[in-house]
């Protein structure tokens, strides 16, 4: 059978009517907004079978069977998966063109089964099992109910070796399960679970297939959250959580609300509000906001207020403003997240913060005014620097046009010297990229985001890593997994993370053997600093380390091409000029703060140095 195109699949998802094609079959009467009946799936007699229309799923109270239309053929019909969407299609009016590739089977279908099969068992422990009872407490202790949760099949993964045995039993093979991030295979070769003792929130593809989960560790430990690893079926920065759902209601209401958390999305989701999604528990990536740009063109951002929470607010705004989303931002009381928000004011609560949203530009000069950034040359001057990445993101020609008269008019700065800015590159750097500045150097605006981790400084990334996987068992194995070997440039470092990378048990890592005397003080050093760690927003320092050593590389090469050119002949400087500006832009869209980070505090210091003495 030939394939569909996901753009085909999607179209017929969303022309399909849901409640009249299951209404064929099953008497359903409507119940606030959902629709009920009797569950056609186990013969039940009573109307616990629920009909979402606005999310496009249906849902069993009782034997829990729930999925899309698709799912409805497949389960109720035994069809294979394209045979129920060329049904649907027909239903819809839709024509799906036969093409004359043909192909076999999906080489995924195995690692999707797998990943359902597995949610299923989670959620059933969820439910069921004694030893999830912690889970239960601490899902009441933030306000939720278990039964009122059920139909978005949240899990709980034991620390127990029982779902091994359990997946055993129902006949998936350990490869399949390895493949999928459901196991992790240890360096001693020891196969255990990815999650253990954990809160799992399942995590679907577009289809609104199960592909990862994101896990809450319940009880002390890092990290706090931990999501699966890539896989041919799972992209963390290529997905957001509860998009499957939200979609339908994102174009519908003409704008996305994002929010940081698994916990958010479900609070809003239960008060009323389906136009909401969360990232993966990191930065909003270009892959994510050019996912959000298929369903609508306005974003309303409610992150946390506190500074951790504008940075990620401002980052993400830029990122979808390169993908030509316009953008606003909520503003939370201080000390409140959209859970806790919404679980005291209720949906009112909510609506009061959305209808107060500012434009982003406006935001960020709302909080530069509030600090009196626009009094004095010098403190105008840092304000601009905050402004003009902004600017440099927005891609409509109307908004970055409408950006720049604000800032001329709050800055006093002519609008056509602030168009020339944002149009100049950046220039070329002085110092090679192996010696970045010391943090004492750089401007205070310009330091790291993550707590003790100078962005620039790739030494101090690998002391990061190292502090981290040094503290904990989970860190070490999320970085054996994700780091490669080479990101360590520092011999004595590269030898720390070899040695940490094998080492055994929980909590603090035992003294790595054979180490060498250098080594040794380094570890002994380190190891001081665990405690220090523990207080750190510790999946920020890890993120934020990881890009310096991923970028690191990248900006030494536009250092050599910068070197290069200024020794070039003329036969030569046109290749070398073309490599430069192209390094420039990937640069900016790939690492855009470590190139603001590393680049802005010297164009500060040269304007300085050219300002006239008095």
């Amino acid at each position: 059978m030939s394939m569909i195109p996901d753009e085909i699949i999607e179209q017929v998802r969303d022309s399909a009517d849901l409640l009249a094609i299951i209404g064929e079959t099953v008497d359903l009467k409507r119940t606030g907004s959902d629709y009920r009946g009797a569950c056609p799936f186990h013969g039940g007699q009573h109307r616990n079978f629920a009909v979402i229309p606005k999310k496009g799923r249906y849902y069993c109270f009782v034997c829990k069977e729930s999925g899309d239309i698709f799912s409805w053929y497949m389960k109720r019909f035994g069809m294979d998966y394209p045979s129920a969407v060329r049904e649907v299609a027909g239903k819809a009016g839709i024509v799906i063109p036969e093409s004359s590739h043909r192909s076999g089977p999906d080489p995924r279908e195995p690692l999707f089964q797998a990943v359902s099969v597995a949610h299923d068992w989670f959620a059933r422990q969820l439910r069921e099992a004694p030893d999830a009872e912690d889970a239960r407490k601490y899902l009441r202790s933030r306000g939720f109910d278990v039964e009122t949760l059920e139909p978005f099949e949240l899990g709980f993964a034991p620390r127990a070796q029982g779902f091994i045995q359990a997946m055993a039993a129902l006949g998936l093979e350990e490869s399949v399960l390895l493949e999928a991030g459901l196991l992790a295979r240890r360096e001693d070769g020891r196969i255990v679970p990815r999650f253990r003792g954990r809160l799992l929130f399942p995590i679907h593809d577009l289809r609104g297939r199960v592909v990862g989960f994101g896990g809450r560790l319940l009880g002390p430990g890092e990290p706090k959250y931990l999501n699966s690893p890539e896989s041919p079926v799972f992209k963390k920065g290529a997905t957001l959580y509860n998009l499957h759902a939200a979609k339908n209601a994102i174009r519908k209401e003409g704008v996305v609300i994002l929010v940081e958390g698994y916990f958010d999305v479900l609070r809003l989701l239960l008060a009323g509000c389906e136009h909401v999604v969360a990232p993966l528990g990191t930065a909003l990536t270009s892959d994510q906001a050019a996912l959000l740009r298929r369903y609508t063109q306005q974003a309303i951002l409610l992150l946390d207020s506190d500074m951790a929470g504008l940075k990620a607010t401002f980052r993400a705004g830029d990122e979808l403003l390169r993908h030509e989303v316009r953008v606003r931002v909520a503003t939370m009381p201080p000390g409140e997240d959209p859970d806790t928000l919404v679980q005291r004011g209720g949906i009112a609560a909510l609506e009061l913060i959305l209808k107060d949203a500012l434009d982003v530009m406006e935001r960020k000069i709302q909080l530069l005014d509030r600090k009196g950034w626009f009094t004095g040359i010098e403190h105008r001057r840092d304000a601009l620097d905050r402004l003009l990445p902004t600017i440099r993101a927005t891609r409509d020609p109307i908004q970055r046009e409408l950006y720049l008269s604000l800032v001329a008019e709050r800055s006093g700065v002519d609008k056509k010297v602030l168009e020339h800015e944002v149009a100049t590159l950046a220039e070329p750097p002085s110092r090679p990229a192996a010696e970045p500045p010391s943090p004492a150097a750089q401007p205070s605006s310009h330091r790291a985001a993550e707590p003790g981790l100078p962005r620039t400084d790739g030494a101090r990334a690998e002391l990061a890593l190292l502090r981290l996987m040094i503290a904990n068992a989970e860190w070490r194995e999320r970085a054996a997994e994700g780091v490669p070997p080479e990101w360590f440039e520092h011999p004595v470092h590269r030898e720390l993370f070899e040695g940490l990378r094998v080492a055994q048990g929980e909590g603090t890592a035992p003294l790595p053997v054979g180490l060498s005397p250098d080594g040794q003080a380094r570890w002994s050093r380190l190891l001081a600093l665990t405690a220090e760690t523990a207080s750190e927003a510790q999946d920020q320092v890890f993120e934020g380390a990881c890009r310096v050593l991923e970028a690191r590389p990248h900006f030494r090469r536009l250092e050599q091409v910068t070197a290069q050119l200024a020794r070039a002949t003329p036969d030569t400087q046109g290749d070398l000029l073309r490599e430069q500006l192209a390094l420039n832009a990937e640069l900016r869209r790939q690492f855009p703060d470590e190139f603001e980070q590393r680049y802005g505090w010297r164009r500060m210091r040269r304007r300085a140095g050219n300002r006239p003495r008095s």
